[in-house]
């Protein structure tokens, strides 16, 4: 007891024992539970056998090691021990060393070749051997190939403590260290004090600021190259993960990057010096300059490959004149008497040129009748070209001639309820494969004749070039989709720059159809889409109704719209909150947790497990935060919570939660539950692609960062039936009068046109240099999409 004191510092605390059975390890994240037997601690317990948690590699059972950390006392499990570093514990004689050293552990080391390295080194052979691998040089029954392996699993046994306790002293938690050390292995030490900033680029959750703080403790120079060269990366993929632009100019890139660098420092940088680090990126083919634009390179060959591809679609010849009109005219009245519908002529129009043209994008806004043209599309394609839409009339290897996709799961569901065909995300019809990447590409393309796709105003560029490169030859392509909407959460703007190159055909659908049906939330839509907010905003109409209140006053007002509505029947399913913020007093943590008690309260024998501050319980509403191909589940989807397991039920020892996804059951161990959140109240960027019976939207001066009409629009336009407003009329107004001035800087217009315009792109594209939100840490897509 007193020798560990005296070696780690007498107030830290720890446990020495025998791990019997690793109860828990997760390889991705390397967090573990174990069971030890205790032989030493810190504490006076009673435990002969602890449970122990942490972020291990995978522990050797029946070996002994020390952890040093922190006792809590589990409401469930008891007495834990938290573990902030650990260390294997080695022999101390010469002959237990050579006992050690000659074990299985370490493969290709007989005794031999252990009593010549102790003879040599004697009791301490190991922690030299750790400090200075070179010192086996002089050994000769070791050589090169024995001495590699040795040290290497040395370090996998025992220099893993060194590296954790050095990133500890460095002000890296047990996870984000354990995390560093998964990426550079051996090497981490070496890397870290050589180049700490190449940690921003490699280890997800570090920030420039973090590596510029551990820089700065290790004495590199503020004016280093590789400081500059973090800085400009940092920048650049910052501002395309969060502001979804596709490039920076390079004076952009300078200002911003000067601005990030001379924060807090003593010495300035000077932009000549910056200059000469983007053009050493661009040899390293880290950053890709063209035009005085600078590019990650991902976005710039997503945006090189869109173009190709979408010009070798343009290019086919073989749909002119495919049916004369008067057999196309033919089809098109028996199935107007057939449906007992009767297309307006843009819509005649659209349904023609999506048959005739290789590629067609499809616009308008809601209740122009899109659906209805689609739906048309289908049904004339299939009997123009004499095939079944059933898809039990194929055989498993002849391939359904029409694909219908979206970006999420709950567009493609609305897409084939309203066609009565199979509709798939773009995801699962590429087959993707989470890190392996997609399964269909230009080399294995995918099998049709007739694409459409819908909400394509939520298509990334990343995702627009997978899609387009994996077309076979011989495929019509319509895009579906509303220019007004919120662009995608991923960088580009896909659908504005499409038509803006005007080099597709394209049909706009102006005439609103559900009006005539007495819709006045379709009417409010396209009032906002022109920047105008009617006169008559409060006063309720029979699908519309205003409550003015104050920001203090919003759960209140929230929570009687609620509590009226399940009076009425109605459940968490036909009603859906929708706001801007996560943060905030009206923000949408707080809304869920007011909604949960309204929606789900707790009742007795009503299953609940608490993950930190959130209660999750049976029947409890929730949004899927990250895309899980291999349980076809992905980012944006709705489930519901149907199982609780704890922990003691299972053989798996785990607390698990099982949510249904219409019928999809997903099981969650609980360090996977950050995977979800509640979704009583979800954010306006997560309602893309869906609609929902009831939509409630709070709307305060305290949105004023988020409120803009775009935003308005999409919330708005996700109401079928009834739409309840509270808050201020004002702020509405202001989020109105807020067009989306700071528009993402792309160049696929451009290429499509193949020509350049500079100078006239970046008058068109004002890119503010004030508020650069400079020093943000840890950043990642999934930040963007939470604040939306």
């Amino acid at each position: 007891m007193q020798e560990s004191a005296d070696l780690f510092g007498e107030n830290e605390r720890f446990v020495k024992g025998l791990v019997k059975v690793v109860i828990f390890h997760n390889e991705q994240n390397l967090y573990s539970v174990l069971k030890v037997r205790v032989h030493e601690t810190s504490e006076n317990i009673e435990d002969k056998e602890i449970t122990v948690t942490g972020y291990f590699p995978l522990l050797h059972e029946d070996d002994t090691y020390t952890f040093f950390g922190t006792f809590k006392n589990h409401p469930k499990f008891g007495l834990q021990f938290q573990t902030e570093h650990f260390r294997k514990e080695i022999p101390q004689t010469k002959e237990g060393i050579i006992q050690y050293l000659s074990s299985d552990l370490f493969k290709g080391i007989g005794k031999k070749t252990a009593e010549a390295i102790v003879e040599k080194l004697g009791e301490s052979a190991i922690s030299k051997i750790l400090q200075n691998p070179s010192i086996l040089d002089d050994i000769p029954k070791v050589n090169k190939d024995k001495a590699k392996q040795l040290v290497e699993s040395l370090i996998s046994h025992q220099g893993l403590e060194q590296i954790m306790i050095a990133l500890n002293q460095f002000g890296f938690g047990p996870q984000l260290a354990m995390k560093i050390y998964q990426v550079y292995q051996d090497q981490t030490l070496t890397i870290i004090q050589e180049n700490p900033y190449q940690l921003v680029h490699d280890v997800e959750g570090i920030g420039f600021v973090r590596a510029d703080e551990l820089g700065q403790h290790l004495g590199i120079s503020e004016k280093s190259a590789e400081r500059i060269k973090a800085a400009c990366l940092y920048i650049i993929e910052h501002m395309s993960l969060q502001e979804g632009h596709v490039y920076l100019t390079l004076e952009q890139l300078i200002v911003r990057t000067k601005e990030l660098l001379d924060h807090s420092k003593q010495e300035n940088i000077h932009e000549t010096d910056i200059a000469t680090e983007i053009s050493a990126l661009n040899n390293e083919k880290k950053v890709i300059v063209e035009e005085e634009r600078a590019y990650i390179p991902s976005l710039y060959y997503a945006e090189q490959g869109l173009v190709k591809n979408i010009k070798k679609v343009l290019a086919q010849t073989e749909y002119d004149d495919l049916f004369p009109e008067s057999e196309f005219l033919l089809s098109l009245g028996n199935l107007e008497e057939r449906m007992k519908v009767q297309y307006a002529p843009t819509q005649k129009d659209a349904i023609q040129q999506a048959l005739m043209s290789p590629m067609l994008l499809l616009t308008g806004g809601p209740g122009t009748g899109k659906t209805t043209v689609i739906k048309g599309i289908v049904e004339l394609y299939a009997d123009l070209h004499g095939c079944s839409l059933e898809p039990k009339d194929y055989k498993k290897e002849e391939p359904f001639p029409i694909l219908l996709v979206a970006p999420t799961g709950r567009a493609a569901k609305r897409m084939s309820e309203a066609t009565g065909m199979p509709a798939v995300t773009i995801h699962r019809l590429l087959k993707w494969n989470g890190a392996d990447g997609f399964e269909h590409d230009e080399d294995n393309p995918i099998s049709g004749k007739l694409l459409i796709v819908d909400e394509v105003s939520m298509v990334d560029l990343w995702i627009a070039n997978q899609l387009f490169k994996a077309l076979p030859e011989k495929i019509q392509v319509i895009m579906v989709g509303d220019e007004d909407q919120l662009p995608s959460v991923g960088p580009g703007q896909v659908l504005r720059d499409l038509l803006a190159s005007k080099i597709i055909p394209t049909v706009q659908l102006t005439d609103i159809y559900r009006q005539a049906e007495g819709s006045s939330i379709i009417e409010l839509a396209h009032d906002i889409k022109q920047g105008k907010l009617p006169q008559n905003i409060t006063s309720p109409t029979s699908d519309r109704s205003f409550i003015q209140c104050s920001q203090a006053q919003m759960k209140e007002v929230i929570g009687k719209v609620i509590k009226s509505a399940i009076n009425k029947g109605y459940t968490a399913r036909d009603i859906q909150i929708l706001a801007p913020m996560y943060k905030g007093p009206a923000g949408i943590d707080q809304l869920n947790k007011l909604l949960q008690e309204l929606f789900n309260p707790k009742t007795p024998g009503k299953r609940e497990m608490t993950f930190g501050d959130t209660i999750y319980r049976n029947g409890d509403k929730v949004l899927q935060l990250v895309n899980q191909p291999d349980s076809n589940v992905f980012n944006g989807d709705i489930g519901e919570i149907v199982s609780i397991f704890y922990a003691k039920e299972n053989t798996e020892k785990e607390d698990m939660i099982v949510v249904s996804f219409d019928g999809n059951e997903v099981t969650y161990i609980k360090q996977d539950f950050n995977q979800f959140t509640h979704a009583f109240c979800c954010s306006i960027h997560k309602s893309q692609g869906s609609e929902f019976p009831i939509v409630v939207m709070p709307i305060v001066k305290g949105y004023y960062r988020m409120l803009r009409r775009n935003l308005i629009y999409t919330a708005i336009t996700r109401s079928k039936r009834s739409l309840v407003i509270c808050g201020e009329k004002d702020a509405l107004q202001w989020g109105i009068s807020n067009s989306d001035s700071s528009d993402r800087q792309t160049s696929l217009k451009i290429k499509l046109n193949g020509f350049e315009e500079v100078d006239e792109l970046q008058k068109e594209l004002p890119f503010p240099v004030q508020d650069a939100n400079i020093g943000m840490e840890n950043v990642t897509p999934y930040d963007f999409m939470e604040e939306g």
